[in-house]
C-alpha cells in the first residue's frame, strides 16, 4: 500500500519524462510512447482512486521527505485519485477518436511536438488535481497554459494563430491575478501549503485581522480562475480557440483545460480560504450572477452560429455558467452539482467535438449548418454520437446532463433567496439547448436527393470505438449517479 501512496508523483514525473524523451522520437514512436503513459498513468490513477475508497481517508506524499512548511506536498483523497483517472481516461479517448486525422491536420515533422504537448498538458492537470502546494500549482497553471496554447495553434494556419494569441493574452491576464492573489494570502501566512495557509487565515478571521486584504486577496483568485475558465464575460478567446484547433485539440481543450482550473477553484475554496469565509465574502453571489448570465449568453450566442464547431464552443460558456452557478448557490449540495457537471460536461463535449469532426468530413469537410444536411446517414457512427451527446446537453433521461440538471434544481431548491432565478435560467437555458442542439439533430438526419450523396468514407476504427466509450461512459454516469454523487459528497468531506 505504501507504494500506492508514491504514485501521485510518479503519474506527474512519468509524463515529464514522457514529454522530454519525446523530444528526441519521430512522430510515430511519440505516439506509441505517449499511448503506453496514458494507460500507465490511467492504471496507477485507477489504484489510487481505489485505495482512497477503500481506506475511506485521503493521504498526503512528502516530496523529498522535507516536512511543512519548507517541503511540497501531493495530498490524494476520492475525489483527486477519481478526477485524476477521470482526466486520463478522457484525455486517452480524445486522442484515439482524433488520431487518424492528425496526419492531415499536422505536418509529419510536428507530430512529436503534439504528444510532447499532451504530456507535458496530461502532467499540468494531474499536478492541479494532486497538489497541495499554491507556488506549484501556479506553476503548472502556467504549463497548462503554454501547453493548451502550442495544441491550438499546432496546425498554424491564420486563424489558430490569431486564437492562440487571443488565448495566450487572456490567460496571462488570469495567471496574473492567480499570482498576485498567492503573494498576498503568502504575506498574511507566511505559508504556501494549503493546510498551512488555512489554519493561519482561520486565527486571523476569528481576531478579526486583514479582512480587507482578504476580500481582495479572494476577488482576484476568483476572477483570475474565471478567466482561464472562460466564465461569461471573460469568454471571448473560446469559440476560436475551441472551433479552430484540431478535433483532438478540441476535445482535449473543451473537455479538461478549464476543468483543471475549476478543481484548483474548488480545492481553494474547501481546503485554502474555507467555504465559511468565501460565503461570508458574498463573492459567491458574484459568481452566480455571471454564471447564470453565461447559461444564457452562452446558448444564445450557439444558437446564432451556422458553424457547427463553434456552435460546440458557444455551449461551452453555457455549461461552465453551470459550474459557477453552483459555487454561487454556495451550498454543499450545489457544489456536489458542480462537480458532477464536471464529469457530465468533460464526457459529453469531448464527443460532441470529436462527432462534429466525423460530420464536417462526411460534408466534405464543410461545418456550415446547410452543408451538413443529411450528414448523419453518411457518417452513421458520427450521427448516433452527436445525437447522444445533444440529447445528453439538453437533459434528456439515460443520459449524465439529466442528472446535472436535476441535481442542479434540487440544490436551487435548497435555497430560498436564489430558488427562482436559478430555477428560472435552469428552464430557460434547458429550451435553448434543445432549440441548437435539436436543429443540428434534425439537420443532420434531413434526408437528401441520392444524387447529393457522393462522399465515401474511410471506416476509422479508433473514433468508431472512441465513440461507442464516450456513449457508455455518458449512459453510466446517468445511470450510476447514486453511487458517484456519493462519492463526490465524500470527497469534498476529505476536503476539510
Amino acid at each position: 500500500m505504501d507504494l500506492i501512496c508514491n504514485f501521485p508523483c510518479i503519474s506527474i514525473v512519468t509524463c515529464i519524462l514522457g514529454g522530454i524523451v519525446s523530444s528526441a522520437l519521430k512522430g510515430r514512436a511519440a505516439k506509441y510512447l505517449n499511448a503506453v503513459i496514458l494507460l500507465a498513468v490511467t492504471i496507477m490513477s485507477a489504484f489510487v482512486f481505489g485505495y482512497t475508497i477503500m481506506t475511506g481517508e485521503s493521504f498526503t506524499y512528502v516530496m523529498g521527505r522535507f516536512p511543512a512548511p519548507w517541503g511540497n506536498e501531493l495530498r490524494a483523497g476520492v475525489l483527486e485519485g477519481g478526477m485524476a483517472l477521470f482526466f486520463c481516461i478522457i484525455m486517452m479517448l480524445s486522442l484515439f477518436g482524433g488520431q487518424e486525422k492528425l496526419h492531415i491536420e499536422i505536418e509529419p515533422q510536428k507530430l512529436n511536438l503534439y504528444y510532447i504537448l499532451c504530456d507535458l498538458l496530461l502532467s499540468s492537470l494531474l499536478s492541479l488535481v494532486y497538489t497541495n502546494d499554491l507556488f506549484t500549482a501556479y506553476v503548472f497553471v502556467e504549463i497548462n497554459t503554454i501547453s493548451a496554447c502550442g495544441l491550438i495553434m499546432i496546425s498554424q494556419t491564420g486563424r489558430t494563430i490569431e486564437a492562440a494569441t487571443r488565448y495566450m493574452i487572456m490567460s496571462l491576464l488570469g495567471s496574473g491575478m492567480l499570482l498576485l492573489s498567492i503573494c498576498m494570502l503568502y504575506d498574511m501566512t507566511g505559508h504556501l501549503l494549503m493546510e498551512n495557509i488555512h489554519q493561519t487565515l482561520r486565527a486571523s478571521v476569528t481576531a478579526g485581522r486583514f479582512h480587507v486584504p482578504l476580500m481582495i486577496t479572494i476577488g482576484m483568485l476568483c476572477v483570475g480562475i474565471a478567466i482561464k475558465s472562460a466564465l461569461f464575460p471573460f469568454h471571448t478567446w473560446l469559440p476560436d480557440a475551441y472551433g479552430y484547433s484540431t478535433v483532438s485539440s478540441a476535445a482535449i481543450l473543451s473537455s479538461l483545460v478549464s476543468k483543471g482550473y475549476i478543481f484548483l477553484l474548488i480545492k481553494i475554496i474547501y481546503r485554502v480560504i474555507g467555504f465559511d469565509v468565501i460565503y461570508a465574502s458574498r463573492v459567491t453571489d458574484i459568481l452566480f450572477v455571471f454564471g447564470v448570465a453565461g447559461m444564457i449568453i452562452g446558448s444564445l450566442s450557439a444558437i446564432k452560429e451556422n458553424d457547427i464547431y463553434r456552435m460546440v464552443a458557444f455551449s461551452s460558456v453555457a455549461q461552465i455558467g453551470y459550474i459557477y452557478m453552483g459555487f454561487g448557490l454556495g451550498t454543499q449540495a450545489a457544489m456536489v452539482a458542480s462537480v458532477f457537471h464536471i464529469l457530465s460536461h468533460a464526457v459529453t463535449k469531448a464527443l460532441l467535438f470529436l462527432s462534429a469532426s466525423g460530420l464536417a468530413d462526411a460534408s466534405g469537410g464543410s461545418r456550415r449548418f446547410l452543408d451538413l444536411t443529411g450528414s448523419g446517414y453518411r457518417n452513421k457512427i458520427a450521427g448516433i454520437a452527436f445525437a447522444a451527446g445533444a440529447l445528453s446537453m439538453v437533459g434528456i433521461p439515460l443520459f449524465s446532463g439529466f442528472i446535472s440538471k436535476l441535481l442542479f434544481a434540487e440544490a436551487s431548491v435548497r435555497n430560498n433567496g436564489k430558488m427562482l432565478p436559478a430555477m428560472i435560467a435552469l428552464a430557460i437555458s434547458t429550451i435553448l439547448n434543445a432549440i441548437y442542439f435539436m436543429k443540428t439533430v434534425i439537420r443532420i438526419y434531413t434526408p437528401v436527393k441520392a444524387d447529393q450523396e457522393t462522399i465515401l468514407l474511410k471506416k476509422h476504427k479508433l473514433f468508431a470505438a472512441s465513440m461507442a466509450c464516450f456513449i457508455a461512459l455518458n449512459i453510466f454516469l446517468g445511470l450510476c449517479s447514486d453511487w458517484i454523487v456519493d462519492l463526490i459528497e465524500t470527497g469534498l468531506e476529505m476536503f476539510v
